[in-house]
């Protein structure tokens, strides 16, 4: 039996191993967003939102399946937690759509841009983790937990939606949960596949069961392999391996502060490599290799100052937004969207509505300078 040293190890690794799948993936397939919502606004090209939702569809069915077996108490995560912080989530999300329009990507597709040369979303990027990390712990933190997180709704289990039926039903969540999650996701299906040309692009079918089937894996890496009933150090039950000690999934804001952080103190011995830092390391050396493998990498750079302001705004929305509403736009909707967290649903929606408006505003721009 691996000792918890042993284990933490192990989830990073298996951590790693998924993050190069899915940033392999995702810089073949432009899976991206930002892209997939100024496709449907910009040209009324669902494509990529199709793609994102069948990842979501996948990772719903997928999650929520583990949860069923035992395999995964999908509750001890912070995503269906009873505490509701509705105005963080709604201006968090609405603030990052604005930042990732900005940036031209989202904290993921920022890194599998870099790993294809994009010096422009690594300026983005560092930005991101410093302005999340001032809003974890620093300067804004007072911002996020003072202000944004004052206003709240308690609820007396948690803000999953089988909770929310199930205690409305009077009946165990149990008796709704596999209802529930197997509702969504066949309605999502539904809609993602009554498209003849999605059905007939191979290419978007397959990334978008991939990255879904790689937040799946998370949940098990964390939850299932990182579980132990008892810490020798505390006797109590833990999940090793993460930040939170928590399960988890892919998300991308906070542990981009945290690998920052990781790189600032790399010889401090309590400095270690989380199983959300490796998401991050693995996203970008997998977009790296293949880009590498196919001659896709190629330098990129800012075409003007405006352009260098807007990665820098955008960059900091997102810092702060993402750590606000807890997640991105696949912290929150993908894997939160998975556990079926009210919460998660709504930041999902309010990080669409930030980049619609930002795009719509610019593209008035466009025209009145054109």
């Amino acid at each position: 039996m691996e000792t918890p040293a042993q284990l933490a190890v192990l989830v990073s690794t298996f951590g790693f191993v998924l993050a190069l799948i899915f940033g392999a993936v995702a810089q073949r397939t432009d899976f991206c967003t930002m892209g997939a919502v100024s496709d449907v606004i910009n040209m009324g090209d669902w494509s990529r939102m199709r793609m994102w939702l069948l990842a979501i569809a996948v990772a719903i069915a997928g999650a929520n399946a583990l949860d069923l077996a035992g395999l995964v108490d999908l509750s001890r995560s912070a995503y269906p937690a009873p505490r509701w912080p509705w105005l963080a989530y709604l201006v968090g999300g609405l603030l990052f759509g604005v930042g990732m329009t900005l940036a031209s990507g989202c904290g993921s597709r920022s890194l599998i841009r870099i790993g294809g040369g994009n010096l422009k979303s690594l300026v983005a990027m560092l930005f991101l983790a410093l302005a999340a990390e001032m809003t974890l712990r620093g300067l804004l933190s007072p911002v996020r937990t003072e202000v944004l997180g004052a206003l709240a709704v308690q609820f007396d289990q948690g803000q999953d939606l089988s909770w929310l039926v199930a205690v409305s039903l009077g009946i165990g969540k149990r008796s709704v949960q596999p209802w529930m999650a197997a509702g969504i996701a066949l309605a999502l299906l539904a809609f993602v596949l009554k498209d003849r040309d999605f059905r007939a692009d191979h290419e978007r079918l397959f990334a978008g069961v991939v990255i879904g089937l790689t937040i799946v894996g998370g949940w098990y890496v964390t939850g299932h392999l990182g579980f132990i009933a008892e810490d020798p150090a505390t006797l109590q039950e833990a999940y090793i391996g993460t930040r939170s000690a928590r399960p988890e999934s892919f998300t991308f804001i906070g542990p981009a502060a945290n690998t920052l952080e990781l790189l600032q103190f790399w010889t401090d011995k309590s400095a270690r490599v989380t199983f959300g830092v490796a998401v991050v390391l693995g996203t970008l050396v997998g977009s790296f290799a293949y880009a590498m493998i196919m001659r896709r990498f190629h330098w990129e750079s800012f075409a003007c100052v405006s352009d260098t302001r807007n990665h820098v705004i955008g960059g900091v929305l997102m810092g702060f937004g993402g750590v606000a509403a807890m997640g991105c736009t696949i912290g929150q909707g993908i894997t939160g969207v998975s556990t079926l967290a009210l919460g998660s649903i709504l930041v999902f929606f309010s990080i669409i509505a930030g980049a619609a408006l930002t795009m719509k505003i610019q593209a008035r721009r466009l025209l009145k300078t054109g």
